[in-house]
């Protein structure tokens, strides 16, 4: 059976003909003289006037094109092509012999979709004339057909199921902060006194092992004393790690214990080392004053990786999991961007903004990256490889089922129920209900789901009524 050009190839053609009106190049007086011209030419040359897929399916274009796999589309020259146009109104005899030869008429329905049918011709209160309803047209498959040229008023246009990645964006702002594991003190677990501290200060970046202040503490000298004896003593095993337990028990700096080892002499105050890179929080510490067990004297934080905490919609939690990838764009750096991942999700959620607080880990090797500083987060959500998906105007969504339509071609299609996952990018993943290559409407498909659905209605009426084609109804529904 021969196929009609599909709505892109006549929309093509009408847009090119109204603009040129539009811009003059075409008279006034008959604005598609052109177009009318060159088709009737192709038709007496049998040139091509548009292009099909091989295959037979519902695709078709202006200019020669070849599948995924080399193969030519088919050339559909005038000749062979069909008109969009409806049947022009025969005489009432000629369309009473053609019905008998061809097509039953089965009832007449009413025009405005209201569960009303006729076995005669008739109007409605409107004088609206009811539509005639031909046998194989109502199929038990709860398919409709419609002609071509309602598809092509309507706008309907199909596309293949194929599969691709489903990804979106999930945007969200967020704040930097410091790792909580890389903030360390410094402290001491004895009573001493402050000597002298180091020419550092609040800001200042200090490294691993540098001497920060120098502390003398009786409890200090004493232990080193003890140990110093042992070892003059020539005392081995148990009795010398006793001894030296001691002093690493109040975390003497392991270079000033193997500095009492060297020398053999104890020392009358201890330099005291920074336990890690990174930047001074706080100096609570000045040179004389006397120092408890677990004052805090210096807060050291290394900003070489930070945290950035962001708070995500509640909507969007199902699409976020560990691990997933991060942009983070900080507002005071202006086209800079740094790539994280997500470590944590935290378990409870905001009761009053309903979002759940996120926790990216991000590289900061030079430390621009600041605490407090203000950021824009981008999660990278989506499938990790290829699925079966739709465009999002293909699925007709009623709250408690999703449905798409079926192009089945020769102006045919099936309603369809679908199972649906995650969405993105202008597509939404299908688990269930179609099969790769299958065509579906991805515009005005709400048009021919209320034909189908006013179709299922008379259907369910005539099936009430019974066997007999029911009567005319009131104008508010009721029965005479």
């Amino acid at each position: 059976m021969r196929r009609a050009i599909t709505i892109g190839a006549a929309a093509a053609m009408c847009a090119a003909a109204g603009a040129a009106l539009y811009a003059g190049a075409i008279p006034r007086a008959n604005p598609f003289a052109g177009a009318v011209t060159s088709v009737a030419a192709a038709a007496e040359g049998g040139a091509t006037i548009y292009y099909q897929d091989p295959d037979g399916k519902p695709f078709y274009s202006l200019e020669p094109k070849k599948t995924s796999d080399g193969r030519a589309w088919r050339a559909v020259p005038a000749g062979a092509d069909v008109s969009f146009d409806e049947p022009e109104e025969a005489p009432a005899q000629s369309k009473a012999a053609d019905a008998k030869a061809e097509r039953k008429i089965k009832y007449y329905r009413n025009p405005m979709g209201l569960p009303d049918t006729s076995p005669v011709p008739k109007k409605d209160s409107m004088g609206m004339d009811y539509i005639a309803v031909y046998e194989g047209e109502d199929t038990d498959d709860g398919s409709v057909k419609l002609s071509l040229g309602k598809i092509q008023r309507t706008g309907a246009r199909s596309e293949p199921v194929v599969r691709r990645p489903v990804t979106t964006l999930i945007r969200a702002p967020g704040t930097v902060q410091e790792d909580e594991r890389r903030v360390s003190v410094v402290a001491l677990r004895f009573e001493g006194f402050v000597e002298s501290v180091a020419n550092v200060t609040t800001g200042d970046h200090v490294h691993k092992g540098q001497p920060l202040l120098n502390v003398y503490s009786p409890a200090l000298s004493s232990a080193a004393a003890e140990y110093l004896s042992a070892i003059n003593a020539g005392a081995t095993g148990k009795e010398l790690k006793g001894a030296r337990r001691r002093l690493e028990n109040l975390a003497t700096p392991e270079p000033a214990i193997k500095e009492l080892e060297r020398t053999k002499e104890i020392s009358l105050s201890i330099p005291w080392l920074a336990p890690q890179d990174g930047e001074i929080l706080e100096r609570n510490v000045v040179p004389g004053m006397r120092a408890g067990p677990g004052d805090v004297l210096f807060r050291i934080a290394d900003h070489r990786l930070v945290w950035v905490l962001i708070d995500v919609a509640e909507r969007d939690l199902p699409q976020v999991a560990v691990g997933t990838k991060v942009t983070i764009r900080p507002r005071a750096l202006a086209g800079q961007s740094f790539a994280g991942t997500v470590a944590l999700i935290y378990p409870h959620l905001n009761a009053a903004t309903r979002t759940a607080r996120i926790r990216i880990e991000v590289p900061n090797p030079d430390e621009v990256l600041r605490p407090e500083m203000y950021v824009d987060a981008e999660i990278e959500a989506g499938t990790a490889g290829p699925v079966l998906a739709v465009a999002e105007s293909a699925v007709l969504d009623s709250g408690s089922r999703q449905v798409v339509l079926v192009d089945r071609g020769e102006g045919r299609f099936e309603p369809r129920e679908v199972k649906l996952s995650r969405r993105g990018g202008g597509f939404v993943e299908v688990t269930h209900g179609v099969s790769e290559g299958e065509a579906v409407v991805t515009s005005a498909n709400f048009l021919i789901d209320a034909e189908s659905n006013l179709k299922a209605a008379l259907k369910g009426f005539t099936a009430f009524e019974g066997t007999q084609p029911a009567q005319a109804a009131g104008p508010t529904g009721a029965r005479p």
